[in-house]
C-alpha cells in the first residue's frame, strides 16, 4: 500500500471507563490512535463480492499495524465521512505489516 493512497485521516475510539475529577465512575470515549488509511465504500467489483459474508459492511479501511495495540471490534473509527462500527479485522497476508478493518457506517440520525 503506497502511502499516496494511505490519504483519510482516522481515530480508532474505544469506550472505556473514565473517572471525574471527583471519583465517580462513567463510560466515555477515549481516541487510542489516529492514523493515515486507505478507504474503499462498499461498491459492485470482484474483491466486494467475495466479502459477501460480511453483508453489512459499508467500507473498508486499510492502515498500517500499530506496535501495542490491537484492533478489535468493539472499537469505532472516526473519519471525515462519519463512524463506522468494526465488523471485521484481518491482518493482511499475516505479515504484521497492515490491518484490513470492515466496517458498517452507524446512523447518526437522533
Amino acid at each position: 500500500m503506497s502511502y499516496g493512497k494511505m490519504n483519510t485521516m482516522i481515530d480508532l475510539i474505544t469506550n472505556q471507563p473514565v473517572k471525574d475529577p471527583e471519583g465517580f465512575v462513567s463510560t466515555g470515549e477515549s481516541i487510542i490512535a489516529s492514523v493515515r488509511a486507505y478507504k474503499e465504500d462498499r461498491h459492485g467489483n470482484e474483491s466486494w463480492k467475495n466479502r459477501a459474508v460480511f453483508t453489512s459492511a459499508s467500507a473498508l479501511f486499510r492502515f498500517r499495524r500499530i506496535h501495542g495495540i490491537t484492533v478489535k471490534t468493539n472499537m469505532v473509527i472516526v473519519c471525515d465521512t462519519g463512524r463506522y462500527n468494526i465488523v471485521s479485522v484481518e491482518d493482511v497476508k499475516n505479515r504484521g505489516m497492515y490491518i484490513e478493518v470492515l466496517c458498517e457506517r452507524m446512523d447518526t440520525n437522533g
